[in-house]
């Protein structure tokens, strides 16, 4: 008897994905040698669409991806992710070239790794920049408790009634409307800090879990001794290690890092399709709440 071809990957349907996904894409994650990281599905999956191709056996994901919208001037495309068994079978052409699609001309922005960036340049998207990784237990320094006070700034736990205000820094800094992800801020991050100078906030940063580690994210902040300042509040109230991702044209605040414990990892690519470049104002954007997300 004739038994029919299984369809070839490259051509299986892609779908959105929902919050009842989340345990697959962690396990998508954990298959690549990612942190399986739920809450981060969890909030990406909330705040953002979700795609993915499943398994035509039944065993999972074949692949996945998140984007999520900041209106008409940008999208954010993260968490693509093939699973190690289905790899170098046009499944994440595929997928990008859904989502590409599905953008229907709105700019669009990611964080691409070295094994990444070929594929993306073939589809026309453009290197604007690099974000360096760290990582690392962070030592206190003399620098480290006084960095608020050379900035001239108090760093505090955020309030309810901060977020408001929150917002509208991050609208001028980023360039767009993140709304619909700081709102979920709060509850998806350990620790949520301001910077405020003379009755005006000037910064801010969360800290949340990945893995056995805290990641620093979003980092906000008027200059980089506010940046420190806010780093080294949020250290303080921590005993995992320390990770962050830092636009790289941020020397001083990369090499304070190191002076402080943490080292040099993996770099990624900031790369842009429909844009030669990203809004708001770079030199107050330090870390990105995560690469997935912008």
């Amino acid at each position: 008897m004739h038994r029919p071809q299984p369809r070839p990957l490259a051509e299986l349907p892609i779908r959105r994905l929902t919050r009842e996904d989340l345990v697959a894409c962690a396990d998508l994650c954990e298959d690549r040698g990612w942190p399986r990281d739920e809450p981060r599905w969890g909030l990406l999956l909330s705040a953002g669409t979700g795609y993915g191709i499943d398994d035509p056996d039944g065993k999972g994901l074949v692949a996945a991806c998140v984007v999520t919208s900041y209106g008409p001037r940008l999208a954010a495309i993260g968490m693509l992710l093939v699973a190690g068994r289905h790899t170098r079978q046009g499944v994440a052409r595929r997928l990008m070239e859904h989502v590409i699609e599905a953008a229907d001309g709105t700019p669009l922005s990611l964080y691409a790794t070295a094994q990444g960036q070929p594929l993306y340049e073939q589809l026309g998207f453009g290197l604007l920049g690099w974000s360096n990784r760290v990582g690392g237990q962070f030592r206190p320094r003399g620098d480290a408790h006084g960095a608020a006070a050379s900035a001239s700034v108090t760093t505090r736990p955020a309030a309810a009634d901060d977020l408001r205000t929150m917002i509208r820094l991050d609208h001028t800094v980023f360039g767009t409307d993140r709304t619909h992800v700081l709102a979920r801020l709060p509850a998806f991050s350990d620790r949520l800090r301001v910077a405020e100078a003379d009755g005006e906030l000037v910064g801010y940063a969360a800290l949340w879990p990945s893995g056995n580690a805290h990641v620093v994210g979003p980092l906000i902040a008027r200059d980089t001794a506010t940046a420190k300042a806010l780093v080294a509040s949020l250290a303080a109230t921590t005993d995992r290690p320390l990770r962050a991702d830092i636009d790289a044209r941020h020397k001083e605040l990369l090499g304070w890092f190191e002076e402080h414990g943490l080292e040099p990892g993996s770099r990624t690519a900031v790369m842009t399709y429909g844009s030669h470049d990203l809004p708001g104002d770079w030199t107050r954007r330090f870390a990105p709440l995560t690469v997935a997300t912008g």
